[in-house]
Formats: structure tokens, C-alpha cells, sequence
């Protein structure tokens, strides 16, 4: 059976992308782990992340973003040394810091959900893309949503970073049009 090709790379990629990339997420945790996620892969492959990922969780309190808000520089300093992760000392850092912008951002609009879904009213985009080249690396949206969160505290969320998140959680449909599971979310995303 076809699909994106990208999912073939690995059977970790591909258990990725059947079950998780592109499918709807309004879990608070899981969009920011998400998130925490793809800033992480800034300047890597998303292989490299995958198999970081339980390590991940165990060093960030399971992405729980409220006890990371609370991190502290030797907690940060202790991340740093942790071969289970990615030791980059600036994204660890941001980490910290969009855990504290997450929850302000969660106290204005009601949750982060809310907010990202206020950008398309709660639609999913559905590109139709033939094949992969098509599909952009940034766009209009990902750019205000990256240029807002940015104003916000956010950091290592750049409009090609966003793209990948909203691709991620389901906010743009970027499978392409022969992947099975492109058919897949845009039925899921019309029973409401």
C-alpha cells in the first residue's frame, strides 16, 4: 500500500505516521509534548527524535508543563548532562521557558487547544498535494501563529517549526492525496 514515502524510512516512522501524525490532538500534555518535540528536531532528523522520545519523557516530568514551568538552573544544568535527550542547552532552556508561556497562554484563552484552533476556527486544512516536493516547509499561518507566539515568550518556534506542529496535531492535513490516511482525517474531520 502506498503512503508517504517518509514513513517508510523505519518501523518507528511509520508506527508514527499511521497512528499519530496528522490525527487531531487536543490534549493539553500531548500538544505540548508535541511541541517540546518538534523544537527539539530544529537542525535534526525526526528519526533522531523518535528514538529520544521515551528519554524525553522520563527527563521532562512526562511533559508535564506546569512542574517544567518550575525548572530551575541546576535542574536546566542536570538536562544538559542527560544522554537520554538531546543536550542542546538553548532548546532545554526554551523548553522551560514555553512551559511558563504555555500556562499564560492557557490562563488568557482557556487552553492551548483554543488558541491554536482560533487561528483556522477549529478547521482542518486539507492540502491535496500529489506528491511530497509540493508540500511547503512554512506558510502564511505558521508565520502569524509563530510570530504571535513569539510575542508571547515562546521561543524556538519558527514558522517552518510551527508548520511541522500544526502538521503534527492535526491543524494541516499534509498527507499526501495517495496515502491512505489522508482520506482517513478528512473523514474524522467531518464528524463533529
Amino acid at each position: 500500500m502506498e503512503k508517504c514515502s517518509w514513513a517508510l524510512q523505519s518501523p518507528q516512522m511509520q508506527d508514527y505516521h499511521d497512528k499519530r501524525w496528522g490525527r487531531a490532538c487536543h490534549d493539553e500534555r500531548l500538544l505540548f509534548e508535541y511541541l517540546v518535540l518538534e523544537m527539539m528536531q530544529a537542525g535534526l532528523s525526526w528519526a533522531i527524535v523518535l528514538k529520544k522520545q521515551a528519554g524525553f519523557r522520563r527527563a521532562f516530568d512526562d511533559f508535564d508543563y506546569q512542574k517544567i514551568a518550575t525548572y530551575n538552573e541546576e535542574k536546566i544544568a542536570a538536562l544538559c548532562h542527560n544522554p537520554a535527550i538531546i543536550r542542546n542547552r538553548m532548546k532545554i532552556q526554551a523548553v522551560v521557558a514555553n512551559a511558563r508561556a504555555y500556562l499564560a497562554l492557557q490562563a488568557t484563552f482557556g487552553s492551548f487547544d483554543a488558541y491554536i484552533s482560533s487561528f483556522t476556527n477549529s478547521q482542518v486544512i486539507h492540502h491535496q498535494w500529489h506528491n511530497e516536493e509540493e508540500i511547503p516547509s512554512q506558510d502564511a499561518l505558521s508565520q502569524k501563529i509563530s510570530k504571535d507566539m513569539k510575542k508571547r515568550g515562546f521561543r524556538f518556534v519558527g514558522p517552518t517549526i510551527i508548520y511541522s506542529y500544526l502538521q503534527a496535531i492535526g491543524v494541516i492535513n499534509d498527507h499526501v492525496l495517495y496515502c491512505p490516511c489522508y482520506k482517513e482525517i478528512v473523514s474524522a474531520s467531518q464528524v463533529k
